[in-house]
């Protein structure tokens, strides 16, 4: 089978929205798992706010834990477009409780800047997936019980 140039064009593309993906959550994992006061802060507001006081670490670390498997996933060629929606989800998870829970979308009076990073995320992973689109309809397809390879 040969490949189009420009969907080749486009899968070399998806790495620019993939490398930033990986750099932002792994660049905050710092935080989560090592228990900076800031990110036990935001994971306490959190927990109290749904009443699961007591949990902030657990919490905290599964969030720290999704973004780990969302960067690596995104890191990995067959693998990426999916990684792109996992960095979604999570993504939509911070954008959510920034907007709905007392943390609010600037809590540390820094002009929002987790919430724009959350955001500028969420659209990479976006991105990500729709590059890498023939992938995931080849997953899709897979689980559905079609046989369909998944391209790499």
């Amino acid at each position: 089978m040969i490949e189009h140039k420009p969907l080749r064009l486009l899968r070399h593309l998806a790495w620019i929205p993939a490398i930033w993906i990986a750099w932002e959550l792994l660049h905050y994992e710092q935080y989560k798992l090592l228990g900076n006061p800031g990110s036990v802060f935001l994971f306490t507001v959190l927990t109290d706010w749904l009443g699961f006081h007591g949990y902030e670490k657990a919490m905290r670390l599964g969030v720290g834990a999704m973004e780990i498997a969302a960067s690596i996933l995104v890191l990995i060629p067959r693998t990426q477009g999916f990684g792109g929606l996992f960095a979604m989800g999570v993504m939509s998870g911070a954008i959510f409780f920034h907007t709905v829970s007392p943390l609010g979308i600037d809590p540390y009076s820094d002009g929002g800047v987790l919430f724009k990073e959350a955001c500028l995320t969420w659209a990479a992973g976006l991105l990500v997936a729709v590059l890498r689109r023939d992938q995931l309809v080849a997953l899709f397809n897979r689980i559905a019980g079609r046989d369909a390879a998944v391209p790499a």
